[in-house]
């Protein structure tokens, strides 16, 4: 359920979303892609604020997909996949979202739109994490963030936290990356998590997993647990949330649980865990969101995997302790960390 929302802190998150971030200009082409379960007045904020730049603005409504990504094909409609492909710019507030569809796909290969996963981000959600910091400080942290995983390509990495997980696995090459201005085609998501792709078969160990992203958005009453020798090879926990995330890790391990596809750093500071925005939980201080299923650059795989959500992990790279029970640990992280909350 959507809670209020202060329309003013709204439309000044929509504001800085639209025009500083997306880099909207007057006369392109703006779409925004929503289901019949997004909150209207995220909807609203985001289309008004396109009008005040001058752009060409419309909502495209859908039923709500039940799958994420390639498994959405069959109930994506020709009109909604004709829409992606003719914009400027794309603002997908569908959850289950687009991303890794067919759809999406055709529309990235245009290298016309400038897209961001918004998905299950509320109206509340998109005031606190585009309008409940200073984003030119969030991203100096973003940025040396993810300087920092990409500098440690080869390296061991060991996450932990304090309900047991307890995993390592060495940090492959960096796949995707962020911009503090979005003025260049492509799929963005929205700052405060530091993305770590890891070589898929070097990843040993347990996995306990507080909240996760299968078919929606469940925060857990009892954990799940995840043993990992290269791939998922054992769920149990979740008591009866567990028949449902089985039936998504088989679903986009083509029958299989499938691998580790990512993991992430989240240290967005008015972010909050509510249990119902995945996008935000794993934006939340020391959060942790796994990727689960086959990566979308190998065959067979496609941007529909579940994701596991560990919280206030800590991390080592080599040995070398980064995060501990959620805060940055190197002094010149931590330095960036504390000046977000100045």
């Amino acid at each position: 359920m959507q809670r209020p929302c202060d329309e003013s802190s709204l439309a000044v998150a929509a504001d800085l979303l639209v025009r500083d971030f997306m880099c909207v200009r007057a006369g392109e082409q703006f779409l925004v892609t929503a289901d019949t379960a997004t909150d209207e007045a995220a909807i609203k904020a985001l289309l008004n604020a396109a009008r005040v730049q001058g752009a060409r603005a419309g909502v495209f409504v859908t039923p709500q997909l039940p799958f994420q990504g390639s498994l959405a094909d069959p109930y994506i409609s020709e009109p909604l996949a004709a829409a992606v492909k003719n914009c400027d710019v794309w603002l997908d507030l569908t959850f289950p979202y687009m991303g890794g569809s067919h759809a999406h796909d055709e529309a990235m290969k245009a290298k016309r739109a400038r897209s961001l996963l918004v998905a299950d981000l509320g109206a509340a959600g998109i005031a606190r994490l585009f309008g409940g910091v200073d984003f030119d400080r969030l991203f100096a942290l973003q940025e040396a963030l993810d300087g920092l995983v990409a500098g440690a390509q080869g390296r061991e990495c060991r996450v932990t936290c304090a309900s047991g997980t307890d995993v390592r696995f060495v940090i492959g090459k960096p796949v995707t990356r962020k911009l503090r201005r979005t003025n260049q085609p492509g799929t963005y998501t929205p700052p405060g998590s530091a993305v770590i792709y890891p070589e898929i078969e070097s990843v040993r160990g347990e996995v306990v997993v507080h909240a996760a992203f299968h078919e929606y958005m469940e925060r857990l009453g009892e954990p799940f647990r995840l043993k990992v020798d290269g791939r998922v090879r054992e769920l149990s926990g979740g008591a009866g949330s567990r028949a449902v995330m089985e039936r998504a890790l088989r679903r986009a391990g083509r029958g299989e649980f499938g691998s580790v596809i990512h993991f992430s750093h989240g240290f967005h500071p008015a972010a909050r865990l509510t249990g119902e925005s995945f996008i935000e939980d794993i934006r939340v201080k020391g959060n942790n969101a796994i990727g689960l299923g086959i990566p979308w650059w190998l065959p067979g795989g496609g941007e529909n995997h579940p994701d596991a959500v560990v919280l206030s992990q800590s991390m080592w790279i080599d040995g070398k302790p980064i995060v501990r029970d959620g805060a940055l640990v190197p002094p010149d992280l931590a330095r960036l960390e504390q000046a977000l909350s100045a």
